[in-house]
């Protein structure tokens, strides 16, 4: 199996139907593997009274990130996508014969993202904080064949326990280690952490945070050349800072070199690496094993539970409560 790149339309779209189909134009001419999609609906956006104002204790460490509800309402709201337009991005991920993957953030939209994936492969997206969501990961591994798995953010038990729900359901499992931090850092990547993700999973692989500006296709690169067998890049066909995820998204023509540097021998691959970065194994290689930082836990503390589906009482049911 060559190296899969998964293309993330992420919110690069700005809510432009018709900029999604020139992202997904431009991604499949680059080459990508899989061009990604997310189920995010701002009906969806829960109200959780601590990030209001966020939390710091007297001692002046934070504990929770400041980011109110109204105003993230209003803004994922400018950038929903009708249902009709999803199925319009599955078609034309098709047309151009590349695979449509979905992220599916609530449990009310496994049944949607099952009709986005009949007639081609039955695979989903499970975002890092749900890596921890066990109600949700079993209602995925019943509907879907394959499940890929963002870890960032999550401790060593919540992963083995993820995989171990994958597992037992006989399902074929992908485990992507991520840095939860936008953007991540060289310095931070621990690359050797997909060594023992390989020990649970099927496949594994890489999402990339780092920025492209800075940072180029450095942790992409060399991700692949330690045995990522996918990894995931947000991606645009907008200047970096025309979208809130423009700053560590790459360009065609970046998702393009990459694709073409997962095609070549490991051999070039290693001499072009140790060209452009002469040090990427001694910053990038890390350890198997890693203490979350304290940012990472605050975004991770947020983003669980941001998304949820509603009872019928109108309450939210999270996607690790049955």
């Amino acid at each position: 199996m060559g190296v899969k790149i998964i293309a993330e339309t992420c919110q690069n779209h700005n809510g432009d139907f018709e900029l999604l189909k020139n992202m997904v134009r431009e991604a499949a001419a680059a080459g990508a593997s899989y061009i990604k999609g997310q189920l995010i609906f701002s009906s969806n956006l829960t109200y959780r009274k601590r990030f209001e104002d966020g939390k710091v204790r007297p001692n002046g460490i934070r504990i929770a990130i400041k980011r109110p509800y109204r105003p993230e309402f209003e803004r994922l709201y400018t950038l929903d996508l009708s249902e009709e337009q999803h199925e319009e991005f599955a078609r034309l991920c098709r047309h151009f014969e590349v695979t449509p993957l979905m992220t599916v953030f609530t449990l009310d939209r496994i049944d949607f993202a099952l009709r986005l994936a009949k007639g081609g492969e039955q695979v989903v997206k499970v975002a890092s904080p749900d890596c921890a969501s066990p109600v949700l990961l079993e209602e995925l591994a019943v509907a879907f064949d394959h499940l890929i798995v963002s870890t960032g953010g999550a401790t060593d038990e919540e992963i083995e326990r993820a995989a171990n729900i994958v597992r037992r359901k006989g399902k074929e499992l992908t485990l992507l280690h991520c840095v939860s931090l936008y953007p991540n850092t060289l310095e931070l990547c621990n690359l050797a952490r997909m060594e023992w993700l390989a020990t649970l999973a099927d496949h594994v692989g890489w999402s990339d945070h780092t920025a492209p500006a800075k940072d180029k296709l450095i942790a992409s690169k060399a991700a692949i050349l330690l045995g990522a067998e996918y990894v995931e890049r947000h991606f645009t066909v907008l200047p970096p800072d025309q979208s809130k995820d423009g700053p560590v998204s790459i360009s065609p023509s970046q998702l393009k070199e990459l694709v073409q540097f997962a095609g070549y021998a490991p051999d070039r691959q290693d001499a072009l690496l140790r060209n452009e970065f002469p040090g990427w194994r001694d910053t990038l290689y890390g350890s198997r094993h890693r203490e979350l930082s304290h940012q990472e836990r605050l975004t991770m503390d947020y983003f669980r539970g941001r998304f949820a589906a509603k009872r019928a009482d109108g309450h939210p049911q999270y996607n690790w409560e049955l």
